[in-house]
């Protein structure tokens, strides 16, 4: 009886954790999940535990490790030596809460990392534009307009229209190619 009740205060407290790191539920605090939870343990052991806890699904998360990445990853914690590892049953109970919870963890770990407004639809067009200089002379060329549509989640649309001609074109190419460059670099490392 005792382990069914300890397996369910750790399926508690792995929830409770997801609800306040990955979903954003204030109202979970670590006060509350030992009132709650651990109610008999002292204070020291219960911060230890939840610290432990947190920063083993942290390790899982932010891996999004798959069932066979899971089991690899828990039996090397099973195996620790000293106050670092996890016990079988902790083992146990990462792997259903993780099994259960990964597609939402993941979407709320993506939807924390999505850059506010985001680019909702991109429209862009050529015109060749003829204007008298300065000199009266006539002057035409190219010119590149390109119109942004932006957005906030829950919210309308924003459009930001841009101008170039043919120099700032060269140099917006430039920089998306200076940047793919780093992008390949980084990833070649990895």
């Amino acid at each position: 009886m005792a382990d069914v009740e300890a397996t369910k205060s750790l399926s508690g407290l792995l929830n409770g954790i997801a609800q306040k790191v990955y979903y954003n539920n204030a109202e979970i605090t670590e006060e509350l999940l030992k009132n709650e939870l651990y109610p008999d343990l002292p204070q020291e052991e219960f911060q230890a535990l939840h610290e432990k806890m947190k920063g083993l699904l942290k390790s899982i998360a932010t891996a999004d490790m798959d069932h066979g990445q899971l089991e690899a990853f828990l039996t090397a914690q099973t195996k620790k030596q000293g106050g670092g590892g996890v016990s079988a049953e902790q083992a146990a109970a990462l792997s259903r809460f993780w099994k259960s919870q990964r597609v939402r963890v993941r979407e709320s770990l993506l939807g924390q990392s999505r850059w506010e407004p985001g680019l909702r639809g991109v429209s862009w067009r050529v015109d060749l534009q003829t204007a008298a200089g300065r000199g009266g002379a006539a002057h035409s060329g190219p010119v590149a307009l390109l119109e942004l549509e932006l957005g906030r989640a829950g919210q309308d649309s924003e459009f930001v229209c841009l101008e170039f001609d043919e120099t700032k074109v060269n140099q917006v190419l430039k920089k998306m190619a200076d940047i793919q460059e780093s992008i390949d670099r980084v990833v070649q490392r990895t």
